[in-house]
C-alpha cells in the first residue's frame, strides 16, 4: 500500500491508499552474502556469534553491518546508525539478503526516513520478526516488496524453524502446506495447541507479524489500514490477558476487521510463563475479540516467540484451514 493522494471535502482532508503490485525478491542460493543488521535491539556477543554460525549453517555468508554490534541504551545504536545499516543493506551489491540479528525496540523510530523508493529498486529478502514486524509493514505498503516474518539470525534455529525458512527463501514451491508443530502441540500449555473459534477457510494475502506493533502502529502511515480479502497473522509472547484484549481491541477501532478473510494466531506466550488461568483467560480474550467477527479464526499456530517458529511470507496469496490447523502458501515468495 503506499499513500498517493489526498482528497476530501471542506475542512477534512482523507488519505487514499492504492496497494502496490506484489514485488518478489530473488532467492537465495548456497554461496550468496546476506547482511547482518540490528536495525532494533543490540545483540550479545554471545547471540551475536548465534546469528553467524546459523548463516553459516545455510550455506550462506556473512557480511556485517558496520554498526550491527553496538549497544546505544537499549537499541543497538542510534537511529542514524540503525538507518545506515538498513539501507547499506539495501544498497550493497553483494548482498542478496538482509537479516536481522534480533527485535528488541526502536524500529519504528526508523520509518519516517527509509528510502524506500531505494528499496524497490533494490529487492532483496528480508527476514526477522518481533520488533522487525514495523519494518515489514513500511516496506510492504510503500514497495509492494514481499518480506519474510520469520526467525531473527540470532534464534535457535529448531530443524522445524531451519526447514521453514529454507522451503520459503531459498527452496519454494507453490501450495506449501504449513503444519503446527509436533514439539509445540506436545507442551502442556493449551497456548501451543491448534485452538478453532471461529471454523472455515479463508484464502488471501499474508498480512500481519506482533500485536504489540501492529497496535502500535494504529494510526499512523504505517498501520494496517485497507485489510480487505487478507488474512490476518498475529502472534506475541509475555503479554497478560488485559493487554492482549486492550491490543485486539485498538485493532478492531483503528481498522475493519471484519473485512478480513480470516485470522491466523500464533503463541500468545511460552510454556514456563503462562499459569492455568492466564492461559484459559487469554483464550477466553482471544475469543471474545475475534470470534464475532463472521470469519475464519484459529489460535496455536507455530509461529512467533517459540522454539519452532514458521516463516510466513508477507504479501503472498496463502490459505487457512482451520480443520486441519494449516496454513498453505499458494504460490512461491521468491524468484
Amino acid at each position: 500500500m503506499s499513500l498517493v493522494a489526498s482528497t476530501g471535502f471542506a475542512g477534512s482532508t482523507e488519505r487514499t491508499y492504492v496497494r502496490l503490485k506484489t514485488l518478489k525478491p530473488k532467492r537465495l542460493n548456497a554461496g550468496d552474502t546476506v547482511a547482518v543488521i540490528a536495525p532494533a535491539g543490540g545483540a550479545t556477543p554471545d547471540a551475536f556469534e548465534r546469528a553467524l554460525t546459523n548463516i553459516a549453517s545455510l550455506g550462506l555468508k556473512a557480511k556485517i553491518g558496520k554498526y550491527a554490534r553496538g549497544s546505544n541504551d537499549f537499541f543497538s545504536g542510534t537511529d542514524a546508525e540503525r538507518l545506515h545499516d538498513l539501507h547499506w543493506a539495501f544498497e550493497d551489491a553483494e548482498v542478496k539478503g538482509v537479516w536481522c540479528v534480533r527485535g528488541g525496540s526502536g524500529a519504528p523510530r526508523l520509518l519516517p526516513n527509509i528510502n524506500y523508493s531505494m528499496i524497490k529498486k533494490n529487492p532483496k529478502v528480508f527476514v526477522g520478526y518481533s520488533d522487525i514486524t514495523a519494518l515489514h509493514l513500511a516496506i510492504s505498503r510503500q514497495t509492494g516488496l514481499v518480506t519474510f516474518h520469520g526467525p531473527v539470525a540470532s534464534s535457535e534455529l529448531s530443524e522445524y524453524t531451519k526447514t521453514h525458512l529454507v522451503n520459503s527463501v531459498m527452496t519454494p514451491s507453490a501450495n506449501y502446506r504449513i503444519q503446527p508443530s509436533e514439539y509445540n502441540t506436545a507442551q502442556s500449555s493449551a497456548l501451543f495447541k491448534p485452538n478453532v473459534i471461529t471454523p472455515g477457510k479463508a484464502r488471501g494475502r499474508l498480512i500481519g507479524g506482533n500485536l504489540s506493533l501492529l497496535a502500535a502502529l494504529a494510526g499512523t502511515p504505517h498501520g494496517l489500514k485497507d485489510v480487505k480479502g487478507a488474512l490476518l497473522f498475529a502472534e506475541d509472547i509475555n503479554e497478560p490477558p488485559y493487554k492482549v484484549d486492550r491490543l485486539f481491541t485498538q485493532l478492531r477501532q483503528s481498522c475493519d476487521m471484519r473485512s478480513l478473510a480470516g485470522v491466523a494466531l500464533g503463541v500468545f506466550s511460552n510454556a514456563k510463563a503462562a499459569t492455568e488461568a492466564e492461559t484459559a483467560s487469554t483464550l477466553r480474550v482471544l475469543k471474545d475479540r475475534l470470534g464475532d467477527l463472521g470469519i475464519p479464526v484459529i489460535s496455536g499456530l507455530s509461529f512467533g516467540h517459540i522454539r519452532d517458529n514458521c516463516t510466513l511470507p508477507i504479501g503472498i496469496e496463502s490459505e487457512l484451514d482451520t480443520a486441519t490447523a494449516t496454513l498453505t502458501l499458494m504460490e512461491s515468495a521468491v524468484i
